[in-house]
């Protein structure tokens, strides 16, 4: 979306402002970011509280501004308030993303157009967006070694000891036999393991 792209500055009527205050919840609920910092609780204890009033302060800011709607004040306002409210900044572009999203459906709302909320009332997403994300993330080929660990604190994360252990329950290694001697009484004894690779 063009940097000063704005929404028209048309009063919404009362079925308009309702679905509205319906698709942003709709889309707050998808947002996999402000999900995360909702369930761990980055904003304390009232983080629900905060996300929510994030959604009632952009519904208010949509139904009561006279004049235009413009992109840019929309990322400043939820930015802002992400990082306030939660002490994150959202750096993967979501915030810019969904205020685009946001935008869209108060253009179409302003010309009682519903469908973007019909759309995601009916798309529903089963569980929420963190869930899903975790979903996503175990049922993922993970084709990245140990050896790429980004980890820098020297210990294994919780995806390396459930991989890890996955791992040995799945392949039993075979156990070395034990030398025997041969019949002049000498024993062969099997070259280490790993010896020489670096």
């Amino acid at each position: 979306m063009a940097g000063s792209t704005s929404g028209g500055g048309g009063a919404l009527s009362a079925q308009a402002v309702a679905a509205l205050g319906e698709g942003i919840g709709l889309v707050f609920g998808r947002w996999t970011a402000l999900q995360m910092a909702v369930e761990n609780q980055w904003g304390g204890r009232d983080s629900r509280a905060k996300a929510d009033q994030l959604a009632e302060s952009i519904l208010s800011w949509f139904a009561n501004s006279k004049g235009k709607h413009y992109y840019e004040d929309l990322v400043d306002m939820m930015y802002d308030t992400v990082s306030e409210s939660f002490n994150a900044d959202f750096e993967d572009g979501s915030v810019e993303e969904v205020a685009e999203q946001l935008l869209i459906m108060h253009e179409e709302c302003l010309q009682s157009n519903y469908s973007s909320v019909e759309k995601l009332r009916n798309s529903r997403a089963q569980g929420n967006a963190v869930s899903q994300s975790r979903k996503m993330v175990v049922d993922g080929d993970d084709d990245s070694s140990d050896d790429e660990d980004d980890d820098d604190d020297g210990e294994p994360s919780m995806m390396d000891n459930e991989a890890g252990s996955a791992e040995k329950m799945a392949v039993d290694e075979p156990k070395p036999s034990k030398p025997v001697p041969d019949a002049d009484g000498w024993t062969t004894v099997p070259p280490r393991r790993g010896r020489g690779k670096n």
